[in-house]
């Protein structure tokens, strides 16, 4: 019905991630740095699946996107890194209203880093590049992975989008140690896209012949029926603890942000049962 393929699962993380990132970047409130990590970790990420690809299994149409993805990353990634100088402005924006606040309070005015302001700012819509040319590996993907074909291309496309938002929101709760000023609506932003996610991930995992299946006992996991109760516990696991992330962010101390993202660590492992277990189980 559906096969798991480790190249597959490599390049759906990364795509779903890259994508997040963008929508994170395109802001103007997050760091450089932040960008820097995301391209860095999936960028290495696809290089790796076409690794394992060269041992399992090639998929022609989705290795050459690969590649063509990882040039996109190589291109943002130097841009980013070239235009470094001119910053973000709305981090600068940030930085200045609270200095501004302090100094107001305190009289103690506080100098803030200058920036170039001759250079050209990083332009975000570079980092949507690499996840549009991803999409056409993602549908070869599904493709190969089984029939029905639009299911199996809808159920790799909603995986990626599952694993890459959990991921890119729990790194960017990690981020707020490095930029404690930042505010909480990037992340807030990314949570309540995975709490989007998830149902249209549901579904498509539900979808006959799907974990319905496995559940109501008309196939056999081989564990009597252990599997499809795990799964279930998983898909039940990942939008409680998207909810619980979502409440923690409304308390307004430092703490709850350092909460949220270890919530979120759960919350990949419990994306991740979800996506991978069911595809394992049907394969």
């Amino acid at each position: 019905m559906i096969s798991l393929d480790v190249t597959t699962v490599l390049v759906q993380w990364a795509m779903g991630a890259l994508f997040f990132t963008w929508v994170t970047t395109r802001r103007r409130e997050v760091g450089l740095g932040y960008g820097w990590l995301q391209r860095g970790v999936f960028g290495a990420m696809l290089a790796g699946s076409l690794v394992t690809a060269a041992y399992v299994d090639v998929v022609l149409v989705r290795e050459m996107a690969t590649l063509c993805a990882i040039g996109a990353v190589c291109v943002a990634q130097a841009s980013s890194i070239h235009r470094r100088k001119a910053g973000v402005s709305g981090q600068r924006e940030g930085e200045q209203r609270r200095s501004a606040r302090v100094a107001e309070m305190t009289g103690i005015d506080r100098e803030v880093a200058t920036l170039e302001s001759d250079v050209a700012e990083f332009d975000p819509r570079l980092d949507l590049i690499a996840p549009v040319i991803g999409v056409v590996g993602l549908v070869a993907a599904g493709i190969d992975a089984g029939d029905p074909m639009l299911l199996s291309v809808a159920r790799v496309l909603s995986g990626a989008a599952l694993l890459g938002v959990l991921s890119d929101a729990m790194l960017l709760g990690h981020w707020y140690l490095v930029q404690p000023g930042l505010a909480r609506s990037p992340l807030l932003e990314l949570v309540r896209a995975a709490m989007v996610v998830w149902p249209f991930e549901l579904i498509v995992l539900l979808w006959p012949i799907g974990m319905f299946s496995v559940l109501n006992g008309s196939i056999d996991d081989g564990y009597n029926g252990l599997l499809g109760w795990f799964w279930a516990g998983c898909a039940v696991g990942t939008i409680a603890l998207l909810l619980v992330t979502r409440a923690a962010l409304r308390e307004r101390e430092y703490s709850a942000v350092m909460a949220a993202t270890g919530l979120l660590y759960l919350a990949i492992l419990a994306g991740f049962g979800m996506d991978l277990v069911a595809r394992a189980t049907l394969a």
